[in-house]
């Protein structure tokens, strides 16, 4: 029987609805890989991966082409693209995707960056915290809605960690968001953690993180650690840690 929290969100593959609390219990006694497989059974054909192409990126989709290995079917891999991104990024999505054999799916928003700046201007330039959060919702909130619509995606995993943010440290590994299932397989791993995983696989790093970024998005709102803001705070200008995504509805909505 779900929980009430769990009412309004899509059921199992076999159309049993999902209990919340027990689901979290057996996710907190599995390993990221073992969450990922979990999700696998539970949610079938209705499971996407969502991934930036950023600074540790590789782990995620690693442990993703291993349980479709595994498993032997396709999880379909969601790329939410600004037009925006460094050069980096883009060479570095291909060399990953070459590397472990994904074809992603790429999210883009309705209207072109040279459109949206001409109706809108460069709203990442205003220091404006609703300018910002404009921007993130035409070119990153909607546009994966929509491709997670599109693809019929009832859970969505991704590579947060509890640590990242104000907001990540209060998630849980399974929730709802915005009408379907976030899961978190990576959400208790350390930097550490991550560092030695791709250590030991032989996984590349992003062309920036020689650069002393800890993490990257679009060129014009992201930059190195410089010792007084590192992580999450060198996003964004600095006014605001999250760009919506993760967030349980769009502008302050409700799930």
């Amino acid at each position: 029987m779900a929980t009430a929290s769990a009412q309004s969100l899509p059921t199992d593959h076999s159309g049993c609805p999902v209990d919340l609390a027990q689901a979290r219990e057996r996710l907190d006694s599995l390993g990221a890989y073992e969450r990922v497989l979990w999700a696998m059974d539970v949610f079938g054909e209705g499971l996407a991966i969502t991934t930036s192409f950023g600074i540790q990126s590789a782990v995620l989709l690693h442990l993703v082409s291993r349980a479709m290995a595994e498993r032997a079917v396709g999880v379909p891999v969601v790329w939410v693209d600004t037009g925006y991104l460094p050069p980096e990024t883009y060479r570095y999505a291909e060399q990953l995707s070459g590397l472990l054999g994904l074809v992603p799916h790429v999210a883009q928003a309705a209207l072109s960056p040279a459109r949206m700046e001409a109706l809108h201007g460069r709203l990442w330039e205003t220091g404006r915290v609703d300018d910002l959060e404009l921007y993130h919702r035409l070119r990153k909130v909607e546009p994966l809605d929509r491709a997670l619509a599109e693809l019929g995606v009832t859970c969505w995993a991704s590579g947060v960690r509890g640590h990242q943010t104000d907001h990540r440290r209060s998630m849980a590994l399974l929730d709802g968001v915005r009408q379907r299932w976030s899961l978190r397989p990576l959400l208790t791993w350390t930097n550490r953690d991550v560092y030695y995983y791709m250590q030991q696989h032989n996984l590349p790093q992003h062309p920036l993180f020689e650069q002393g970024y800890s993490t990257v998005g679009d060129w014009h709102s992201s930059g190195p650690d410089d010792g007084s803001l590192v992580g999450r705070d060198t996003r964004f200008g600095g006014l605001k840690q999250e760009c919506g995504i993760h967030l349980p509805g769009l502008m302050g909505e409700g799930i």
